[in-house]
């Protein structure tokens, strides 16, 4: 993240000079123009009332067969134990104790299956639903949720990003607004969110006011929604610095053993991050693990990615439960595909879409259930697949979001939250 005070002007300037381009453009035009419409419409109902988001993205494809779709007795297993969880003849593996402790909070999917086995665009799959296309750029589903229910706090972002956040899609043809503030280290939170002491309050008001002056005619020449977004955005950082709501980025804020039950890992803190930002008044949360492309020794790396997953998710589930967000909060964990059921001579797992799993909890979420399986060898489902567009509608009912809505997109086409798929009401309360 640029600091907003040193580099104000050349922010600025460089922000002018990219929208000019665009604006001069067909595409541009009728980008600008295009926002005027339904999303605008959309976005005019939002407030402070809905459900809140936590997404645990599982970068890298998580291997079903050992978390939470073991098989048993069979070659394709390994050496990945399987074990008892709450629920009865439900199990986990073994690396996933606590999560099998709360089973009864889970609704387990072991039906995924997607058409991609590549990373990055089944990541995008998971994240907006619609595949990726040279046209157009899909918005991810934390996006949609913020733009359809509105902030919650007047200060604090809408939506956060804990990762590195790379080829993340963002706001994509929503306004920027609703794109995700990127946290890269949940221990140092929100970074140059503090003026330089050589610059005084007078003097950086006094750039902002020479900057408005300088944009004066290009905003008259190019008013429109996205530019107004984009003035917002600015207008929202200059209004956080300083601000005391800025201490719910600062985890150190937490005792040492709230922090030592989230587990002393990158992906721990940031669960313990996501739970003080929702608390805060952050809409929407998005937390990364990135551990999970086992092609070689799987047995041997396993332990510390489930491990952390274990830790960090069991912790968030109780943690928001004991402070009663748990009932307002949807907790999604997603991946962008499963791994193979047999192990490979690197022993390791390679990609395999045909089939994987994902699970949901807290608000509008039947806890105790599993949906959907895979066959005896966890190579494709045995009945009830669940696309994606299936999965992430379900998550957008959950939420309150209008999964059967149609928003039209800037260039003309339809698009719906979630996908517009199936909702899987077994999962749903």
């Amino acid at each position: 993240m640029h600091d907003p005070l040193t580099n104000v002007f050349s922010e600025r300037l460089a922000r002018r000079a990219v929208l000019g381009r665009i604006a001069r453009s067909t595409l541009g035009v009728t980008l600008l123009e295009g926002l005027s419409g339904n999303l605008a419409a959309a976005a005019s109902t939002a407030g402070k009332g809905g459900v809140n988001l936590i997404f645990l993205m599982m970068r890298g494809a998580m291997s079903h067969l050992d978390t939470f779709d073991p098989k048993p007795g069979r070659e394709e297993q390994g050496e990945t134990k399987p074990i008892q969880t709450k629920t009865a003849g439900i199990v986990f593996g073994e690396h996933l104790p606590r999560l099998a402790g709360i089973s009864d909070k889970l609704a387990v999917i072991r039906s995924m299956t997607t058409e991609t086995g590549d990373h990055q665009q089944g990541q995008y799959v998971m994240r907006t639903a619609y595949p990726v296309l040279g046209s157009i750029r899909h918005p991810s589903f934390g996006s949609w949720a913020l733009h359809v229910q509105g902030k919650v706090s007047r200060e604090l972002p809408g939506y956060v990003l804990v990762g590195n956040g790379n080829e993340h899609p963002g706001a994509g043809f929503l306004d920027p607004g609703v794109t995700p503030v990127p946290v890269a280290d949940p221990e140092l939170g929100l970074e140059n969110t503090v003026r330089p002491q050589y610059l005084t309050e007078k003097n950086f008001n006094r750039r902002l006011a020479l900057a408005d002056k300088i944009d004066a005619d290009f905003k008259r020449t190019y008013a429109g929604p996205q530019l107004e977004a984009y003035n917002q955005m600015y207008k929202d950082a200059v209004r956080l610095l300083g601000s005391v709501d800025l201490e719910a980025f600062d985890i150190s804020k937490e005792s040492e053993k709230t922090r030592e039950r989230y587990g002393s890992t990158t992906f721990g803190q940031g669960c313990l991050l996501a739970r003080r930002l929702v608390e805060a008044g952050v809409r929407c949360v998005e937390v990364e693990l990135g551990k999970w492309d086992m092609h070689r020794e799987i047995f041997e790396e396993l332990p510390d990615a489930a491990g952390q997953l274990d830790q960090g998710m069991a912790a968030l589930l109780a943690d928001l439960e004991e402070r009663g967000l748990l009932s307002s909060t949807v907790v999604v964990l997603a991946t962008e595909f499963g791994r193979t059921p047999k192990i490979n001579e690197n022993t390791g797992r390679d990609h395999h879409p045909a089939v994987f799993s994902c699970a949901l909890a807290g608000a509008g979420v039947k806890g105790g259930t599993v949906y959907g399986k895979s066959d005896e060898r966890g190579f494709k489902p045995a009945d009830n697949p669940v696309s994606v567009a299936d999965f992430l509608s379900t998550v957008a009912v959950a939420c309150g979001l209008p999964h059967d809505k149609e928003f039209m997109a800037p260039n003309g086409r339809p698009f719906k939250i979630g996908g517009g798929g199936k909702p899987i009401r077994d999962v749903l309360a």
